[in-house]
């Protein structure tokens, strides 16, 4: 059986990954130059900035979203493309928000890849290859096969300070390995809901950091390794500032007490629910790739979010 020495090591590890959050906002569309915001425009739609002439770049994403140039001033085009590809009202969603409906709805989890790579994606498994024509074209199409009318309902909703999400590692980290700054990248592992909307879809990503890395140490002292897990994109694609609080590190405990109550020496923090000594290798902390564990938000945030229930 799983016994409680046993049992209160794992807890401990657990708690080592500390709640040492650092909030990481997306820089608001204010505060971005005409070339800030295409390029982050771009990045969304092809994976990253591109090169060349601005209006050369202007015109090509006009011609690959709407299907043509228009023929203003730059910085009303760049503005408006912001709008369109990142920016939802209930009025009307973005890019972002419509294509994470639409691969939710297909496929029950949204992807990290860029706007272009997602679409074709989701072609070929409908249709068994890449439509032609402009990217607004191409996920009306899409949306007609996912919803009645092509048509979703974008609601308006607040996920309230201290939610619990479940997330997942995407990446391993180790004592021995990992580095004081390195990047941790994360993926929401169910989806959450606020009344019946989806709000944060499974699948979307976040980001959290190394904090600090202590090592294994002579006389018995185990390693530690404390991360901070910043924050997950909603659906609308909203940065959610998050931290590992008491609450979360409490349910994240239970999940370990679960596991070790009905399969010995196993802790639920693995790719397949469970993981031999997902925290605890020798005296080394290991966290692999797909270790499960609690977050909680840090204040209220308003999303658009899609009506799923």
């Amino acid at each position: 059986m799983f016994n409680k020495k046993t049992t209160a090591l794992i807890i401990s590890m657990i708690l080592m990954i500390s709640a040492f959050a650092v909030p990481v906002s997306a820089q608001s569309a204010n505060d971005l130059t005409v070339i800030g915001k295409l390029g982050v425009v771009e990045k969304a739609i092809y994976g990253v900035a591109q090169t060349g002439a601005l209006t050369d770049r202007v015109t090509r994403v006009e011609e690959d979203v709407y299907g043509n140039a228009t023929h203003e001033a730059l910085l009303p085009r760049v503005d408006k493309l912001y709008t369109y590809v990142l920016e939802t009202t209930e009025q009307a969603p973005s890019v972002i928000t419509k294509l994470n409906a639409v691969e939710w709805s297909l496929t029950h989890r949204v992807s990290d890849s860029a706007i272009k790579a997602r679409v074709e994606n989701l072609e070929k498994a409908m249709s068994g290859n890449p439509s032609t024509g402009s990217l607004n074209e191409r996920l009306g199409k899409l949306l007609e096969l996912a919803y009645s009318g092509g048509q979703i309902e974008v609601v308006s909703s607040v996920i309230t300070k201290d939610s619990l999400i479940k997330i997942k590692t995407l990446s391993t980290l180790n004592s021995k390995q990992s580095r004081v700054g390195d990047s941790v990248a994360l993926g929401v592992a169910e989806d959450v809901y606020i009344g019946g909307v989806l709000v944060l879809p499974k699948g979307a990503t976040g980001t959290g950091k190394i904090v600090k890395v202590t090592p294994a140490k002579n006389f018995g002292r185990d390693a530690k390794l404390e991360i901070s897990f910043d924050n997950v994109i909603a659906t609308d694609g909203t940065t959610v500032n998050t931290f590992m609080g008491e609450k979360a590190k409490q349910e994240t405990q239970s999940m370990a007490k679960a596991a070790g109550a009905s399969v010995a020496g196993m802790v639920v923090l693995g790719p397949v629910g469970v993981i031999g000594g997902a925290f605890v290798s020798g005296k080394d902390v290991n966290i692999p790739i797909g270790s499960q564990m609690y977050i909680q938000t840090k204040e209220d945030v308003e999303v658009y979010g899609i009506r799923v229930k």
